[in-house]
């Protein structure tokens, strides 16, 4: 039997590799990914979440990647609707706030207005915030306003002394199912998928790799026409250890660390929180019932070690949010934790918060290409991805043009404004689907919640019934469809249901993929 032949080997079922699959398979290559665990299992289902321009970078003078990044909120805002949508964010104005030591924004305001040195007045954020709204054509989210939080439901719970805030736009993203929702359209477009494949070894072979899988069936040897190394944290580990190459580019591998804690307030606005210290973190309305709390910036040094979130970071989330909430949090307030190891690229930056969180991506072309992706941010995969196919064009003639700008997601092929709709109209034609339920499965597959519906009269129809409206039928789609091999891939990475269920029912829905 011939050795399996692809145009492009994608090494990484992160956000990075699953977008520059999708890509390359809609420009017409053979493609074939492997991922050692499941999708989006490692950092990519450990951000917070968010598409933004990132406005803290603007004090370190990235203009071009913010420009970059609010471009596309709403190129990928107008293409995954369901996964994704508008929040507003409120800034409050608290007087302890400073830059982080050694930002051009902070050492240039100290030289010329020495009584400010490390102190971060409200008039340059609400500059920085009329640069945020004018850089990228906004033409979807709403600008900055002010706010009186004496008189706005945002201050409630609040503290007293925090009277003002600004208010500005930026979006939500579910990110582990927009990885898998590029797999699965990357599927469609004719790619080969593999999760729980591993990438043992790779070697060059004239203009060819040989790549040698390891999966559930053992050992395989694959031919590759060029290769892509979109490891994330383990980017270094295949340049090494796999490829047995040299590269004098690295990451700085950044843990982030989450907490979540039952609601913290009633509206449906996040707020962008400044601390003494110079960092931010952001308190954003999470699964209905909680807030989340995040991120650290602390040095991860082994990418072998799963990122647990350490109690010294809990700690700092916690003291961080209780300087603004009237209502303190304390530790065991704490329903769930998680963290994801961020992959930055190199820059000898000093410190963890200012290391670039732009990509790099370096091509090795003495003899089969081998491209390795540094770095980046979840907002702009889909760039990266772009850039990823303009650096391989050489090797690939026949390459079509860019074309993921504005083609919708599985499941997205509708209008932002007609989310509301769609719930309407599900429940309509499944009366025995509740409001929630029906919101929850529209932000989770769009237009294919009738799939997953599929001839259902009543909710017996559906199966097995696991809590939290989880049915046999759902975990069906997500098996069948969408990858999930586990109880963990279906609850915390498809949905986060595992957030309202019992241990009993998790291990229920753990019982069923083992059956």
């Amino acid at each position: 039997m011939p050795e399996t032949t692809v145009d492009l080997l994608v090494i990484g079922g992160g956000v990075n590799g699953a977008g520059i699959a999708r890509d390359a398979a809609g420009r017409g290559l053979s493609v074939l990914l492997a991922e050692k665990g499941d999708l989006a299992s490692a950092t990519s289902s450990g951000s917070t979440k968010l598409f933004h321009g990132g406005l803290r970078y603007l004090e370190y003078g990235k203009v071009r990647l913010v420009r970059e990044s609010l471009i596309e909120r709403e190129v990928l805002l107008r293409a995954m609707p369901h996964i994704s949508w508008p929040m507003r964010f409120v800034l409050p104005l608290h007087p302890e706030m400073r830059f982080e030591g050694g930002t051009p924004i902070s050492t240039l305001l100290g030289l010329i207005m020495p009584w400010l040195r490390g102190k971060r007045p409200g008039w340059i954020i609400r500059a920085g915030l009329f640069m945020y709204d004018h850089l990228g054509g906004r033409k979807i989210l709403p600008g900055t306003r002010t706010l009186d939080l004496r008189k706005d439901p945002a201050g409630a719970p609040l503290a007293p002394e925090m009277v003002r805030a600004f208010e500005y736009s930026d979006c939500w993203v579910d990110d582990a199912r927009l990885v898998m929702l590029n797999a699965r359209d990357a599927e469609a477009r004719g790619a080969d998928i593999r999760v729980g494949t591993e990438v043992v070894e790779a070697r060059r072979e004239g203009d060819l790799w040989r790549v040698i899988l390891r999966g559930a069936k053992g050992e395989e040897s694959v031919m590759a026409r060029a290769l892509v190394n979109a490891a994330g944290p383990w980017v270094g580990d295949v340049i090494r250890d796999v490829v047995h190459t040299q590269s004098r580019e690295g990451v700085t591998l950044v843990r982030g660390s989450h907490i979540v804690v039952p609601r913290l307030f009633d509206h449906d606005r996040a707020y962008f929180l400044q601390g003494s210290d110079g960092r931010i973190i952001f308190a954003i309305p999470y699964e209905g019932k909680f807030t989340l709390i995040g991120t650290t910036d602390a040095p991860h040094e082994d990418p072998s070690v799963s990122p647990r979130c350490t109690e010294e970071e809990r700690d700092y989330l916690i003291a961080f949010a209780n300087r603004y909430f009237a209502k303190p949090i304390r530790a065991e307030d704490v329903v769930w934790t998680y963290s994801g190891v961020r992959p930055l690229y190199d820059d000898g930056a000093s410190s963890a918060t200012a290391a670039t969180r732009d990509y790099v991506l370096t091509l090795d072309h003495d003899g089969a290409p081998l491209l390795n992706v540094f770095g980046g941010k979840i907002t702009t995969y889909r760039r990266l991805a772009e850039a990823a196919l303009a650096k391989l064009a050489g090797r690939f003639p026949q390459l079509g043009d860019d074309w993921t700008a504005g083609i919708a997601l599985p499941g997205g092929n509708f209008e932002v404004s007609d989310k509301v709709g769609l719930v309407e109209r599900l429940c309509g034609d499944y009366p025995f689907v509740a409001g929630g339920w029906a919101a929850r499965l529209i932000r989770a597959y769009g237009t294919e919640a009738w799939d997953v519906l599929g001839t259902a009269k009543s909710v017996e129809d559906l199966g097995q019934s696991f809590g939290a409206t989880l049915t046999e039928a759902e975990l069906r789609w997500m098996r069948d469809k969408e990858f999930a091999r586990s109880g963990e891939d279906a609850l915390w990475r498809r949905s986060k249901l595992g957030l309202h269920m019992s241990t009993d029912q998790r291990a229920a829905v753990e019982a069923w993929f083992a059956a």
